[in-house]
């Protein structure tokens, strides 16, 4: 990932240094585990863990000349060790250390995206309550429905974002496994004991079985979710986008002082955050098909996912962090104008009461659901036809309606408090109190 979409705490988790240092970590537990088999003599594991070191740009030139990472490595490695190295890597393959540890980076990667998301949920969380009364207009198809609140809307948001934070939960219980199993999993000169103590100082579950290497449905998952959580905050910043439309600018991102929105129109206010959010995330949610190929490899295995994951894994869990971070930097300086939502509200002189109308001439009236339905729509019809016209006179002066309908009940009717009377339960329902 380019430097302008990374945050450098996660960025390191997929350096080559940390890479290198986990393979070194996982070459010395294996070491210690022999020796607590009485494989390696204490003097030489003593050895490997003093002089145990790597240099990465040694290792890249080794590589160039090689062609395999591992081998330039441990080639590498072993030039510090001297002939204690003997010991390092024995009864190994490749993919035991490099499977290995790339769930280690999966694992800690996953860490901070959940301390990203556990933030921005108390930050959709404080921004739910704050505007838990506020009545604004809700939509469907991009048409004024019926009204609703501003904190609904960050309810929602927070549901979805706490379901997300269970996904990520179970993403990281997925890849926190590893294996040392050898060529074909069979563990053919590696003993299961050293497996397991290899993977209990890492902080990891055995893989029950594998090939050469971990099978790749833990890694599509992986990034499934990463998918599903950019899908989320892509949500999340088009719905701030739309409410920013100057037709109603009910809410706004952060604007920073001397901030410029158009090299060519000095007015210019544009959600650029939320734009690259929503950008971003497509970046994501296209990675996550490259984690489904990668499932199907040939036989014990074949190396074409490896390339592939050497992209989208740092690519996907850098950028998913930074969206994260951006998210919550724009709910918390978010803008919201409550004068812009009451006149939105009124934008349809009245027509978003339509249903309220619709059921109190069939229950008042005891008329058919279609005649009452057909009162209110041609009514409707007329208020969109005509700017001048509202809702409720139009129906007082309907005889159809006036006949069923006093000015009381309409009034009655004409009032935004009673669509917002269950609100309050459904936040109790996501434990959101005051």
């Amino acid at each position: 990932m380019i430097d302008r979409y990374s945050h450098p705490e996660i960025s390191a988790i997929w350096e080559l240094e940390n890479k290198f240092k986990i393979w070194t970590d996982i070459e010395i537990y294996a070491c210690e585990a022999r020796a607590n088999r009485g494989e390696v003599p204490k003097e030489d594991l003593e050895t490997i863990k003093q002089k145990a070191k790597f240099n990465v740009d040694e290792i890249l030139e080794i590589e160039s000349k090689v062609h395999h990472d591992v081998i330039a490595y441990l080639t590498n490695l072993n030039s510090y060790i001297g002939p204690a190295g003997r010991h390092v890597h024995f009864g190994l393959t490749s993919s035991d250390v490099g499977d290995t540890a790339l769930c280690v980076q999966m694992v800690q990667a996953m860490d901070l995206l959940i301390q990203r998301t556990e933030t921005l949920l108390e930050t959709t969380k404080q921004k739910a309550k704050e505007y838990k009364d506020l009545p604004c207009i809700g939509r469907s198809h991009g048409i004024h429905a019926e009204p609703m609140t501003l904190g609904l809307k960050f309810a929602l948001f927070y549901a979805e974002m706490t379901r997300n934070l269970e996904r990520m939960k179970d993403a990281r219980e997925q890849v926190a496994v590893g294996k040392l199993s050898g060529a074909v999993g069979t563990y053919s000169n590696i003993d299961l004991e050293i497996e397991e103590y290899v993977l209990n100082k890492l902080g990891l579950k055995v893989d029950p079985i594998a090939t050469q290497v971990i099978s790749r449905d833990r890694h599509a998952f992986y990034m499934s979710v990463l998918g599903v959580v950019a899908a989320s905050l892509d949500r999340m910043a088009t719905e701030i986008r739309l409410l920013q439309k100057t037709e109603g600018r009910e809410v706004e991102e952060p604007f920073a002082k001397g901030q410029k929105g158009s090299s060519a129109m000095p007015h210019k206010r544009n959600p650029v955050v939320c734009e690259r959010i929503s950008g971003i995330s497509r970046v994501i949610r296209s990675n996550v098909n490259v984690g489904l190929q990668n499932v199907g490899l040939w036989h014990e295995r074949d190396i074409s996912h490896s390339s592939a994951e050497r992209i989208v894994l740092p690519d996907s869990t850098i950028a998913l962090d930074y969206i994260l971070e951006k998210m919550n930097f724009v709910l918390k300086g978010l803008h919201v104008y409550p004068d812009a939502t009451e006149r939105t509200l009124n934008v349809t002189r009245g027509l978003i009461f339509s249903q309220k109308v619709l059921l109190w001439l069939i229950e008042k009236g005891g008329i058919t659901r279609e005649d009452a339905y057909l009162i209110v729509q041609e009514n409707a019809m007329a208020v969109w036809a005509d700017q001048s016209k509202n809702l409720r006179d139009l129906l007082k002066q309907d005889p159809r309606c006036s006949k069923i309908l006093k000015d009381s009940d309409l009034d009655e009717i004409f009032q935004i408090k009673p669509y917002l009377e269950r609100i309050p339960l459904i936040f109790k329902r996501l434990g959101i109190t005051d």
